[in-house]
């Protein structure tokens, strides 16, 4: 038998149909995706979180009224989601009617390319099957047990394993800081897009400038200020402020080519002298070189602050999450589910008293072996793609 359970209708269009052949009909959806199915009624305010839509044919197929205009009181659909099932109680309805399940656009996109992946739920439930068990190799294990060890492992796949990065389209306000996503971990990579769509790498300003955790009130001679509490006072701090306000032509150089720029530039009163623009001038510094501006993370404010050139640019955020922030993300693709059970495994066997330690240490290193090969499944290389690049390093270079 097959591991598919979605025909092409259902893949590609979205649609599953049905037939009514009895005053009542349990639909039992086949999606790869859960329904969302909370209520039929459209002035419902939880109508919207519906993620499929009902409808009714009475034409075998020709024309579809949506189930949710239908007037007849007798029309009602309850939704059980632990089987996916859709119950229809029409006793008003003639045997041989057609009903059809309508995914929304969005779950449509959601569902596509789903068959790369298995959820967590039957990573656990192929866990307890196969290793638990009498005579296995874990005799007795709780469920919640598994399914701990599980999302950890989810967890520590996405860091740099899986293919978990997610991306976003933002513009940067006049504000020149945007808030961190709600599931983000850490960054991969920040870019703005030109005009052709193209990225142009936003590059972290390391040695440049930095986000102040606090600022704290001081007196005449230096020392911290505080309140009737005894506590420090703490003030808003002035670096991102002046970073904000600051030209960066003042620390990349780039004036222009017209020599009426190659003169003095002027921060905070103080001349910065420059030996000539862009190409022209000895001592270049390589991480400064480069005019698609910077940005710096403010930890205290959860925030990305950017150079004063990047005002009002198109950036795509990309950044990792930890694959437990939706139902969406707690999918582990195949090719490295073998390394999930491994994991489990170890968990387990490692989390035991009165484990024999050569038995902790053989599925340790099976854990490895097996995450090893997984990220180079997951890695995606392919030796076209190697000599194409390949192929540039012959060209002769003729002076």
């Amino acid at each position: 038998m097959g591991l598919l359970t979605e025909n092409n209708l259902q893949y590609y269009g979205g649609t599953q149909l049905f037939t009514q052949n009895a005053n009542t009909r349990d639909f039992v959806s086949t999606f790869d995706t859960t329904l969302v199915f909370t209520t039929n009624d459209p002035t419902s305010s939880a109508y919207s979180l519906n993620n499929c839509q009902l409808y009714q044919s009475v034409d075998f197929g020709v024309t579809w009224t949506s189930y949710n205009t239908l007037v007849n009181p007798l029309y009602t659909a309850t939704f059980n989601q632990l089987n996916n099932t859709i119950t229809i109680a029409a006793p008003g309805i003639p045997t041989g009617n057609w009903f059809m399940i309508q995914l929304k656009q969005s779950a449509i996109d959601n569902n596509y390319g789903s068959y790369e992946y298995i959820s967590i739920n039957d990573v656990v439930n192929n866990y307890l099957v196969a290793y638990v068990g009498e005579g296995k190799l874990v005799p007795n294990v709780k469920r919640t047990d598994v399914i701990f060890h599980a999302k950890r492992g989810l967890q520590e796949f996405s860091y740099d394993t899986l293919k978990s990065i997610k991306s976003v389209e933002l513009s940067i306000p006049s504000s020149l800081s945007l808030i961190i996503p709600q599931d983000y971990v850490n960054i991969v990579r920040l870019s703005w897009i030109d005009q052709l769509g193209v990225k142009r790498i936003i590059y972290p300003a390391n040695n440049l400038t930095t986000a102040p955790y606090s600022a704290l009130s001081q007196d005449q001679a230096g020392f911290p200020i505080q309140d009737a509490n005894s506590n420090n006072i703490e003030v808003p701090p002035t670096t991102i402020e002046r970073w904000n306000k600051a030209d960066t032509r003042n620390i990349t150089g780039n004036f222009g080519s017209n020599s009426a720029y190659n003169t003095e530039a002027w921060l905070d009163g103080y001349p910065m002298l420059w030996q000539g623009a862009v190409g022209e001038r000895y001592g270049l510094n390589p991480s400064t070189s480069q005019t698609n501006g910077w940005y710096v993370i403010d930890e205290r404010r959860g925030a990305f602050n950017f150079s004063s050139d990047l005002a009002g640019k198109l950036i795509v955020l990309e950044y990792i999450s930890d694959g437990l922030a939706i139902d969406l993300d707690t999918k582990v693709p195949k090719m490295a589910e073998d390394a999930m059970y491994a994991h489990i495994n170890h968990s387990i066997l490692a989390s035991r008293i009165n484990q024999p330690e050569y038995i902790v240490q053989r599925y340790k290193k099976e854990r490895s072996a097996k995450l090893r090969n997984a990220k180079i499944r997951l890695s995606n290389i392919k030796l076209d793609q190697i000599v194409q690049v390949m192929r540039g390093k012959s060209k002769w270079i003729k002076n």
